[in-house]
């Protein structure tokens, strides 16, 4: 049965019958994963892209925004100095930059594997099938690689990066590779609507996943699509429980975006069945260029996280992701019922 099109109809949900529905979700994510949060941190390794999206602040042609690439030596420092003692995992993310990946990160992931015991995540693009296999080589086991949208016509209308099906491809042989494969979506893009929501919504519960997102549109000044409205936050929120009841084995982040659009947003997110929190390790003197969507990013330290996840109910993971997300795909129940 297709549970999308009572899916779609519960992103209307406000008052009460919000309450009962993110409770849904995060009664599902309890059962399934336990009353726990995983940590992971975050560094920003390169603003580079040779992509050209409509929606993102780092595409190729905003020429206002100052371009970077971390050294390897301040990678360090961040990494073996002042990691968080609640983080388990870590994330490296670019642009869409084969020159950071080549020349930084795969170096730093050996070390990462060969000196310490963090799952090892990374969100880069689309890249050759060379670097593919010297990441995961070095000892990076989770690639996340938005979809954007399911919508093959929407992909094309919001400049996504490369093509619909290369996307789809690429997820496909990540996960036949041995890859743990995360994907997700940006939710009121410009051009969004009910019938292609509903079909992102599908497109991610078929596909070989262990891990999918929501992230709220937020308009950026320096892009083409900076005059459209931002997205609704309870729509948004809402979306994050749909996920859950559609894949409950799933990790689910809350992304800071939705701490942009309100200040307790963050905790909401773990409230209606998210599971993942990350905390922001990239420097100061970088991470207000690492432009995604605003200038005016939310920057999530491990005490905003700690505080988001305790207010939530929910207490921090010490166990690593990748033990735990096999294991739930393993014993999970299959979607419920709307």
């Amino acid at each position: 049965m297709d549970e999308t099109p009572e899916m779609l109809r519960r992103i209307d949900a406000r008052g009460e019958a919000q309450a009962a529905w993110h409770a849904r979700g995060a009664a599902l994510r309890d059962e399934v994963f336990g009353r726990e949060v995983f940590v992971r941190a975050v560094v920003e390794i390169s603003n580079y892209c040779r992509q050209n999206c409509s929606y993102c602040g780092m595409r190729r042609d905003n020429r206002e925004l100052s371009r970077y690439r971390m050294e390897r030596e301040t990678l360090r420092e961040v990494i073996f100095d002042g990691l968080p003692a609640s983080v388990t995992d870590i994330n490296f993310q670019t642009g869409e930059d084969p020159v950071a990946v080549r020349e930084i990160l795969i170096p730093l992931i050996d070390e990462v594997r060969r000196t310490t015991t963090l799952g090892i995540s990374v969100c880069l693009g689309i890249l050759e099938e060379k670097l593919y296999r010297e990441l995961y080589d070095a000892g990076a086991r989770f690639y996340i690689i938005k979809l954007e949208t399911g919508n093959e016509a929407h992909y094309r209308e919001v400049q996504a990066p490369g093509t619909f099906q290369s996307r789809l491809d690429a997820i496909e042989r990540l996960a036949a590779g041995g890859w743990r494969v995360s994907s997700g979506f940006i939710h009121g893009l410009p051009g969004q609507t009910r019938e292609r929501l509903g079909e992102t919504l599908r497109r991610l519960a078929d596909l070989p996943l262990v891990g999918n997102s929501v992230s709220p549109f937020i308009p950026g000044a320096e892009t083409p699509t900076g005059g459209h409205p931002a997205a609704d936050l309870e729509e948004t929120l809402n979306l994050v429980t749909a996920m859950r009841l559609m894949s409950p084995r799933r990790i689910i982040p809350a992304v800071s975006a939705m701490g942009i659009l309100e200040a307790r947003g963050y905790e909401r997110a773990l409230r209606a069945g998210a599971n993942l929190a990350t905390i922001n390790l990239t420097p100061d003197a970088s991470r207000d260029r690492y432009r995604l969507y605003t200038k005016d990013r939310v920057i999530m330290s491990e005490q905003r996280v700690l505080s988001a996840i305790a207010a939530a109910g929910l207490e921090p993971s010490r166990k690593g992701i990748l033990s735990v997300a096999i294991a739930a795909a393993a014993e999970a129940p299959a979607a419920v019922a709307p």
